[in-house]
């Protein structure tokens, strides 16, 4: 095992993104490691695309996702730290060489996270909206984090093997939140790093872009956190401030229908106490949305939040509920209890 890093990259019909991906990581100011990119049985032009750079590429004979995809590349890895990151996501220039630094000060016990840049790739309002929520929730702890996202993880090539590697068997989605908590179980440290950070290509062209994701999100974030029971848990951004958004905007429209329905007078104080208790909790998002974009995209982005988003999370979390309900929560792995050790 050579001192270094393996960046593993994961692909599946990724052709719009992947030479993005794999240009910006070759010209990373760091020396010392290697690419592998697994590609999941693309029907596309990726592999054409992949082979014009000085990468390994793994072509899988089925399609398996894309956890077996990164556990398949950590396995054919040379070196003694892992970076994992998406065909859809571009390193900065240092961000390897942030990688490897922080490992090293931290040691193979320890995990290291990292998150998306406030400004993505395409910036249109949905995608910039997208990259500033999710930088918002995944930093806002500091190094106290509860999962550490697949887009930019750092783990020791020997910890990866002790853990067993993202769960194959598992939803289409969230399987990094698995593998964390997974990891935290056996003893590991997770923390975020603020400032690694990797520049992602959303593509969110329209509002039905944006509402997809949040419900599709939230429908299998929703399902496994009941299976895992901690459905509360303040989570990156299955965050306390987006659920008391979702039951502030609910709560005001129920007394509404309430006050058209009754002939009793129904107190201002009741509608507007809680929007603003709500505005007053999600202050450091709106704050950032300003930082990012400015003021105008900022209350744009705010009242989207606040009255639009919340709608998608809701419709996801009913359907993820619904879905655990009716039994078909067994596709969810049951977290190792052991403890392993480091």
């Amino acid at each position: 095992m050579q001192s270094g890093i393996s960046v593993i990259v994961p692909n599946r019909n990724g052709a719009k993104t992947i030479g993005l991906c794999l240009d910006a990581l070759f010209r990373s100011v760091h020396d010392a490691f290697e690419v592998i990119v697994v590609d999941d049985c693309s029907n596309d032009d990726s592999a054409s695309i992949i082979e014009k750079f000085p990468c390994r590429l793994i072509r899988l004979e089925h399609h398996g996702g894309t956890s077996a995809a990164r556990n398949i590349g950590a396995g054919e890895s040379r070196r003694d730290l892992l970076f994992f990151i998406d065909a859809d996501c571009l390193v900065q220039r240092d961000t390897l060489l942030r990688a490897e630094m922080m490992a090293a000060a931290s040691g193979p016990g320890t995990v290291i996270g990292g998150t998306y840049t406030c400004i993505p790739y395409d910036q249109g309002f949905y995608s910039l909206f997208q990259s500033l929520f999710i930088h918002f929730f995944e930093a806002k702890k500091g190094s106290d984090c509860d999962y550490i996202a697949g887009h930019a993880m750092v783990i020791a090539s020997e910890t990866f093997r002790r853990s067993g590697g993202f769960p194959e068997n598992f939803l289409p989605l969230i399987e990094d939140v698995e593998f964390s908590h997974r990891l935290r179980k056996m003893g590991y440290t997770l923390i975020m790093d603020q400032e690694l950070q990797v520049r992602h290509i959303f593509h969110y062209r329209s509002l039905r872009d944006s509402l997809k994701n949040g419900y599709r999100k939230s429908k299998y974030w929703t399902l496994y956190s009941l299976g895992n029971k901690d459905l509360f848990a303040d989570s990156g951004t299955a965050s306390h401030e987006l659920k008391c958004t979702v039951l502030t905007l609910f709560f005001v429209l129920m007394l509404a229908l309430a006050a058209l329905s009754s002939p009793v007078a129904i107190p201002a104080f009741l509608f507007w106490a809680p929007v603003m208790l709500n505005i007053l909790l999600n202050r450091r998002l709106f704050a950032l949305f300003a930082r990012g974009a400015g003021w105008l995209f900022a209350v744009r982005a705010a009242l989207y939040y606040m009255l639009i988003y919340p709608f998608a999370v809701a419709a996801g979390a009913l359907a993820g509920t619904v879905k655990f309900v009716l039994g078909r929560h067994e596709i969810l792995p049951k977290l190792r209890q052991e403890d392993t050790g480091i």
